[in-house]
């Protein structure tokens, strides 16, 4: 590690919180699925910066539209009109099927938004008494950082010492229907869920539960919140992943991919009935839906589409978790994926995951672990079959190693 390499790592230990442990690695440049370190060293991304990156790093088509924007206006709030906002709605309303759309900025931002929005249509649509909405979530849920969201988290370092939190949250197991008919009350008024939990680890519902929960949630004139932040936009192979099981969300909530990494962009979408009841001055942003964000998100959606990323992510996903499984190693207890939202889990006496992911960017590929045993991959939807098979060839060495 260079003297260069040092500084960094020691400025930032020095002045920064250390709120993340990050893989030691100082980036300065990326290309498609590439990344370069300071010092010249090329690495596959097979992060996407948690599927934020989807479209690849530096994506020039999304760049010649944020260059542009730029140059002709960044920012009015939501005080006055811009002639980029109307065009954006139209567009992601058109791919996704979606009547009404609320632009906000990042993926937590997008979750509160919907928790107040159900909250609203429950007191005034549905009937609940007032104070007394119910939303049901799953245990292992990861939907952000801020204050409301950790307080329905079943994590207990993101919940530590954060307290109090605020009520109105019922926790169910991931992937039990039967849990939430048995959760399910009149005073609820929602189903806030993951269709793959990332954090957690890429953990996949058994099939046909996504059926099930929409039957159970229009029999009980529930909404149903499918947070896509990380799914969406062609992470599994879908669009939505909501895709896989032919059903539609009542809210659906989308971020990351949706600017391809340029800037900070969300949204949630939704019936008329939920976000239809906002009206002015019960909820906004000063930077959500400002003209740069919207020309960033166009042009995000325009290549994700044109381009066939999300059919390119099907294809190289099944190669990818295909060749993860044929890898004979006595680590590995699981192999699970969607697309190219990929997991490798590790049994326990393997060890800690960080320490392949450490053996891994040795060999020129960067993934992250999480939860101490799973190792989580997730490259820019543009990689190629022939990258796949040269991330595959280093992930058989590394999961074979003896680190002994």
């Amino acid at each position: 590690m260079s003297s260069s390499v040092i500084d960094f790592l020691a400025t930032e230990r020095r002045l920064g919180t250390h709120n993340y442990e990050p893989i030691g690695v100082v980036l300065s440049r990326g290309e498609g699925v590439w990344v370069w370190d300071t010092e010249g060293n090329r690495y596959l991304d097979c992060l996407s910066a948690y599927s934020a990156v989807s479209q690849g790093h530096c994506h020039p088509k999304i760049l010649a539209a944020m260059v542009e924007q730029a140059h002709r206006l960044t920012l009015t709030s939501r005080a006055f009109h811009n002639d980029q906002l109307a065009p954006f709605y139209e567009e992601i309303a058109a791919l996704t099927g979606s009547h009404k759309v609320l632009p906000m900025n990042s993926g937590a931002e997008a979750v509160e938004s919907a928790i107040k929005s159900v909250r609203k249509w429950g007191y005034e649509v549905k009937g609940v008494p007032d104070g007394q909405a119910e939303i049901i979530v799953c245990a292992d849920n990861f939907h952000g950082r801020t204050l409301g969201i950790v307080g329905f988290s079943t994590d207990a370092e993101t919940r530590k010492h954060f307290g109090p939190f605020a009520p109105g949250f019922k926790l169910i197991p991931f992937g039990d229907a039967a849990a939430l008919e048995a959760a399910i009350m009149p005073n609820t008024v929602a189903f806030l869920v993951e269709p793959i939990q990332g954090e957690a680890g890429v953990i996949i519902p058994p099939a046909g539960y996504f059926t099930k929960v929409r039957e159970l949630c229009t029999a009980n004139n529930v909404m149903l919140v499918l947070d896509e932040i990380q799914t969406g936009l062609g992470r599994t192979g879908k669009l939505l992943a909501e895709q896989h099981e032919g059903v539609e969300a009542d809210v659906t909530l989308l971020g990351k991919a949706l600017s391809g990494g340029f800037y900070p962009v969300s949204a949630v979408l939704s019936n008329n009935e939920v976000l239809g009841t906002l009206k002015p001055g019960q909820h906004g942003s000063t930077f959500g839906g400002n003209p740069l964000a919207c020309a960033v998100a166009r042009a995000a959606m325009r290549v994700l589409v044109e381009e066939g990323m999300i059919e390119n992510a099907a294809r190289q996903g099944a190669r990818f978790l295909e060749g993860l499984k044929d890898i004979r190693a006595n680590t590995i207890r699981d192999v699970r994926g969607r697309g190219l939202m990929l997991a490798v889990e590790l049994h326990p006496e393997a060890g800690r995951a960080r320490r392949y992911c450490d053996a891994l960017q040795a060999k020129g590929i960067l993934a992250k672990d999480t939860h101490e045993h799973t190792i989580r991959i997730a490259p820019p939807l543009v990689i190629t079959g022939d990258q796949v098979d040269w991330a595959l060839e280093r992930f058989a060495t590394t999961l074979t190693q003896d680190f002994s």
